[in-house]
């Protein structure tokens, strides 16, 4: 049956109209996957002569153990955002005598060959067939194996069953935000430590082998759930719910806004309700970890805050950047009807405006945690934040008014190049560096935080006279929208 369902598939693909765009995409993922595996294939060889040379005069297997969860938390993250939902056409086969529980194996075990389940087995298992075999003996090493087989397995489906939930669950994105958050930040502040926790289980799996039993056991439990959660959802009527089921586009926050604030309602529910939108938002909630990477203590203690503008200006306005740079593909689909309803272009444009402006809010609040390390990050985000909603959005939609590629709203993001056009890379130099003209003047003359005050009072002035820009969007937009419109005709 199994063999029958990938038959099918493969059908499929080669009947499918965009087959040739596809196979483009496939063969340029597969070279960069097979690089990927190539770099990680020499590193699992070469650890016992990298830890060395990275971190020297520390224990070898101390370094890699504590490695190992480590790696897995990373894992885990970028599966939510990256790893794909295997997916198949279900309702064909509800009809026929075929078990559902054959349809829940195919789609279980496709889920299994992805390269996020190949990358932990070629960077861990040939230094535990080598160097922990050679040091702690051939069943430690053959436990060890076994933990990394584990717990690849568990991240693949805790996953894939997180990510089922969020469909239809969306506040669990938030929970798992708040989780992934709180464990960074404990991290950064030193209070927890995976590399440490990681070492220390290792360790006990070192003198009590058979402690590597239970990964495997956690590994069948989330399997277990992630089955059963799809099984109870193989009905007709369950599947055809959404269709059924009347939902009110209105917003109560959002409703406060008249016509504007329910053409954002409307866009808030494409977002939930479709695969790429939805990852899009999801990602840019992931970049909220971006400040780790750059707020410094040697950089705040010398009020060095050029590198920190750039990651304050991500952070804050992740949303406004990576979901903005599609914007009107999202209506690719029904732009058409779009331009043929009744439909004030002023009102369209400032719903566009007011969705910036709210995700950019919520995730400004998100990322105020960052005030704990240093309350100079409070100011310097605060500034990133007034640049995104006055001067990013316009920035942002006035190079839509140029993106003429409509959107697959059923894909994922992950490693989905479709859609992207000209108008993407070339809205990253003039979003990115237009703060630096703000800022850059009064750092040179020694005033850093004249600098950060009037990059912000640019944004806030930006904010004020906001109708004015509003109305030079509509301009740009009446003058293009009937190139964007036959872009969004065209199918690749």
């Amino acid at each position: 049956m199994l063999t029958t369902f990938l038959h099918h598939q493969w059908k499929g693909f080669w009947r499918s109209q965009n087959r040739g765009g596809t196979i483009a995409a496939q063969i340029f993922m597969g070279f960069a996957v097979l690089y990927l595996l190539a770099i990680a294939l020499v590193i699992g060889f070469s650890f016992e002569k990298i830890i060395p040379m990275m971190l020297p005069g520390k224990d070898v297997m101390l370094v890699f153990n504590g490695l190992i969860l480590y790696y897995f938390a990373v894992d885990f993250v970028a599966r939510i955002q990256l790893q794909d939902l295997p997916t198949l056409s279900i309702v064909p086969y509800l009809h026929l005598n075929i078990p559902r529980s054959k349809l829940v194996s195919f789609l279980n075990v496709r889920a299994v060959f992805t390269a996020f389940n190949l990358f932990p087995l070629i960077i861990f298992l040939p230094f535990c067939a080598t160097v922990v075999a050679s040091t702690l003996g051939g069943l430690v090493s053959a436990m060890y194996c076994l933990a990394v087989i584990s717990l690849a397995l568990l991240n693949n489906y805790a996953a894939l069953y997180v990510k089922r939930q969020t469909t239809t669950h969306a506040y669990l994105i938030f929970v798992v935000m708040g989780v992934v958050a709180a464990v960074a930040l404990l991290e950064y502040m030193g209070v927890f430590s995976i590399a440490g926790l990681s070492d220390r289980l290792f360790r006990l799996i070192a003198a009590t082998p058979v402690l590597a039993v239970m990964f495997p056991i956690l590994a069948i439990g989330v399997f277990i759930a992630h089955a059963r959660y799809l099984r109870s959802r193989l009905y007709a009527e369950e599947l055809s719910a959404g269709t059924e089921k009347k939902v009110s586009t209105d917003l109560p926050f959002l409703g406060r806004f008249g016509e504007a604030g329910i053409l954002a309602a409307l866009e808030v529910k494409l977002i939930m309700r479709h695969k790429r939108p939805r990852s899009a938002v999801i990602m840019s909630l992931l970049f909220v970890f971006y400040g780790f990477l750059f707020y410094k203590e040697k950089l705040l203690a010398t009020n060095s805050f050029g590198a920190m503008i750039f990651a304050a200006t991500f952070m804050t306005g992740s949303a406004i950047s990576i979901y903005g740079q599609f914007m009107f593909g999202w209506q690719g689909a029904h732009f058409d009807g779009l331009l043929a309803n009744r439909l004030s272009t002023v009102n369209f444009i400032r719903a566009k405006f007011l969705i910036f402006t709210v995700s950019s809010t919520i995730i400004t609040l998100l990322v105020s945690f960052y005030g704990f390390i240093d309350w100079k990050i409070v100011m310097i985000q605060l500034a990133a934040y007034l640049y995104n909603i006055g001067i990013g959005s316009v920035v942002v939609l006035y190079f839509a008014t140029r993106n003429y590629k409509a959107i697959d709203l059923s894909k994922g993001a992950g490693f989905n190049y479709q859609g992207v056009g000209a108008s993407q890379f070339v809205l990253i130099l003039p979003y990115f560096l237009l703060p630096y003209l703000f800022y850059l003047p009064f750092s040179i003359a020694g005033l850093p935080y004249w600098g950060l005050a009037a990059l912000g009072a640019a944004g806030l002035v930006c904010l004020l006279t906001r109708r004015f820009w509003i109305r030079f969007i509509v301009k740009q937009f009446e003058k293009q929208k009937y190139k964007i419109a036959a872009g969004f005709r065209e199918t690749s």
